[in-house]
């Protein structure tokens, strides 16, 4: 184990020395960092609150997932629990560990909120809430310090590019038609796969230690996939569709998230339902595994959720008067 993963055992072994009734808390802070918890919370803003915020909330968690998924392959370390025993798995994870995709979305995420509202009392609390989700992945075992630091790292000059060129960028899609946005969407969904699969093949020849993977199994009982292409192509097709449907959205014009709260509820639940529709509809009819096939149909799966969130879901609305 190399000194950048070394000297964060002791720490992660002092903070699960603080007591097993931290788990519950803990894995409720890990489970705000999750794909679950933001499917519901960003269509909810763009849906109800701020088309405008909402949109942007979800292109910066988009593309950080995106680069995430990209810095892991090409780092390829290891979880704690993969290679101590001084650590308790209280949490499992298949992919490698360095930068913290908790840690990188939270700060670029909810640092993106803070820039949105500037109010004093968000900022606040959203640095707190970062801080408690990159914490909580230290505690339930399957962060190292050193990997929550790299994802704020990570988050932070992500966070900064978003915010430094956001008017020029907007300015610029603006002069764009409905179709060029469309191509712009593609090529960078396209962009953000392309690295990914890029790091994939440069360290496909790097060994993934046995004993890493008889670790994790013995420990919690699941495999470990560090090398999966199921996740780059989930998220390259969730930003294609999201980024394609908010340059619509955008174009038409036709939609406001304010409204009567009772109002703005029906647009949760009718948009919910679709979200769920598509996901799950075309999970149970496309193939799965890593087929050139199953993973493109998995893009598309998740393109048209994306799409449906960003541009179907406000036409929907729209037509039935709740918008």
């Amino acid at each position: 184990m190399n000194e950048w993963l070394a000297w964060g055992i002791p720490v992660i072994a002092w903070l699960q020395g603080l007591g097993d009734w931290l788990t519950t808390p803990m894995k409720f802070f890990t489970f705000l960092g999750t794909e679950e918890f933001y499917l519901i919370v960003m269509p909810a803003i763009l849906w109800c609150f701020d088309v405008r915020l909402g949109t942007r909330l979800g292109l910066i968690l988009l593309a950080s997932d995106g680069l995430n998924g990209a810095f892991k392959l090409a780092f390829g370390w290891p979880r704690p629990y993969w290679v101590s025993d001084q650590v308790r798995a209280l949490a499992s994870e298949t992919s490698f560990g360095l930068p913290s995709g908790h840690a990188q979305n939270a700060l670029a995420l909810w640092g993106r909120l803070a820039v949105g509202l500037r109010r004093r009392w968000v900022t606040w609390a959203a640095a707190l809430l970062i801080l408690l989700i990159s914490v909580s992945r230290l505690y339930l075992g399957v962060h190292f310090p050193s990997d929550a630091i790299g994802g704020w790292l990570a988050g932070g000059i992500l966070l900064w590019a978003f915010v430094r060129l956001d008017s020029s960028a907007a300015g610029w899609l603006g002069r764009l038609s409905p179709s060029g946005r469309v191509w712009v969407a593609f090529g960078i969904s396209l962009a953000i796969l392309g690295l990914q699969f890029g790091a994939f093949l440069l360290t496909q020849s790097r060994p993934i230690p046995a004993e890493w993977a008889e670790r994790a199994l013995a420990a919690t009982g699941e495999a470990i996939a560090p090398r999966s292409l199921e996740g780059m192509f989930a998220t390259s097709g969730l930003l294609f569709g999201f980024g394609a449907g908010a340059g619509l959205l955008s174009a038409w014009g036709g939609f406001e998230a304010g409204g009567a709260w009772v109002k703005r509820l029906a647009r949760f639940v009718i948009g919910l339902i679709g979200v769920l529709a598509i996901w799950l509809g075309l999970r149970m009819v496309f193939p799965g595994g890593e087929e050139p096939l199953a993973l493109g149909l998995r893009y598309v799966r998740y393109a048209a959720a994306g799409f449906w969130v960003a541009y179907l879901a406000p036409r929907v609305f729209a037509w039935l008067r709740l918008a």
